[in-house]
């Protein structure tokens, strides 16, 4: 089977054998026996002949493949659907996989992540290895993509799917929402969220789909989000999407979650007081770090998460609250050293190092090369690899050259 990915951090998802440039996924979703039925047609790229294709999808009863228009063999076990079409393929190529069952979490190191059950509704959270819980893909977070996203349920509910809603069809008890994601998306940043949800503009092209019952006080929680727009813009240049949307579900959740263009908060995180305001911002920032510019392998996750956290500490100052050195002085004080969150592993994949010395290493860099240097390669730094994959050997690369200082070893020593 040509190109399947065995890096440890992939956990044998994805495949470098070839390339997926669009997909169009069909989902129509019954909400009381979580039941869903879909057609995904997926365009790929080949560079050499596949005699076998392989796909992750969990879970699901897959009914046909079809190859380029002709029926297709397949297999389907542990999480895996490997095509084996009638013809090798090379070059530009066509998969059309019709499937049906319950979606559900992916088993996973660091637990159940993918498709989920609400109360009253269902949300997608899959970093970072939950895609396969809903749709075949290539699972990988540099295999980038465009997509359309068709999804048809009970007239009740709101959904809302990563990217420019495009169509809306009511008909009778359900309605079909049709989404588009032009910018290249990684299979784990795309997002499904259904409830039952008011929806309030924020600001420009700023949405938010709240439960009523919350609406009042996620209005004040998330009321400083423009504002925090502005500065994150001033800091690490245009905003890269054409719309943010947060969605508050009425659960809990353990943690926020960020998709592309989109951020989902439990009912939890929304108090009246924005006793959770750092995680508003940090969701936000990764709109930057984590979606436009996404890792090309989960090894550099440093790159998502330390430039997130360190937004926390740059938005704590603009804001009035604590100043970035004094939280750097803080954590520097207190947070562990074991792990080498260059290189973390994937048991300690989301370590609290990770996040906490990934803002330490930036603010050094700060220290180290100045205040106008240190933003403005922040910026150019986004604006080279706009909607592109980053790996830490070229921010080191891009950080020397835009400070004209050698920086390798200082790299070394702060990400070990």
């Amino acid at each position: 089977m040509a190109g399947v990915s065995r890096a440890d951090y992939t956990l044998g998802h994805g495949s470098t054998g070839y390339r997926v440039t669009h997909y169009d996924l069909e989902l129509d979703y019954k909400i009381g026996p979580n039941r869903l039925s879909a057609r995904a047609a997926l365009s790929a790229v080949a560079a050499e002949e596949l005699d076998r294709i392989p796909l992750d999808l969990a879970g699901f009863a897959v009914k046909g493949v079809r190859v380029d228009g002709r029926t297709a063999k397949f297999t389907h076990r542990g999480g895996k659907l490997v095509v084996r079409p009638a013809r090798p393929v090379r070059g530009e190529f066509t998969i059309e996989v019709r499937y049906a069952g319950n979606p559900r979490p992916v088993a996973s190191r660091w637990g159940e992540i993918g498709w989920d059950e609400l109360t009253d509704g269902a949300l997608v959270a899959s970093q970072p290895t939950g895609a396969p819980s809903w749709f075949p893909c290539n699972d990988r977070p540099g295999d980038k993509a465009s997509y359309r996203v068709s999804l048809t349920t009970a007239s009740a509910y709101t959904v809302l799917v990563t990217g420019d809603l495009v169509a809306r069809r009511a008909g009778g008890s359900a309605t079909t929402w049709v989404f588009e994601r032009r910018e290249p998306t990684a299979p784990y940043l795309m997002s499904v969220q259904i409830g039952r949800y008011d929806e309030l503009e924020l600001g420009a092209a700023q949405r938010l789909g709240v439960p009523r019952r919350l609406r009042a006080a996620a209005a004040h929680d998330f009321g400083r989000q423009p504002e925090m727009m502005r500065a994150l813009s001033e800091w690490f240049g245009p905003y890269p999407f054409g719309e943010y949307v947060v969605v508050v579900t009425d659960d809990d959740l353990d943690d926020p979650i960020e998709a592309q263009g989109m951020a989902i908060f439990g009912a939890n995180h929304v108090d009246g007081r924005r006793t959770f305001e750092r995680l508003v911002v940090h969701e936000l920032a990764h709109q930057w770090f984590g979606n436009s510019l996404t890792v090309a392998d989960w090894r550099h996750i440093w790159l998502n998460e330390g430039f997130a956290t360190y937004a926390e500490w740059l938005w704590s100052e603009a804001a009035g609250g604590a100043s970035a050195e004094a939280l750097a002085r803080d954590w520097r004080s207190r947070v562990g050293t074991d792990v080498a969150i260059g290189d973390p592993g994937v048991a300690h994949l989301f370590d609290e190092q990770v996040y906490k010395r990934g803002a330490l290493v930036l603010h050094e860099l700060r220290a180290r090369v100045g205040d106008e240097v240190f933003f403005g390669l922040l910026r150019s730094w986004v604006a080279e690899h706009a909607h592109g994959t980053v790996t830490t050997e070229e921010f080191i690369a891009h950080a020397e050259r835009v400070a004209g200082v050698p920086l390798c070893d200082d790299f070394a020593a702060w990400l070990g």
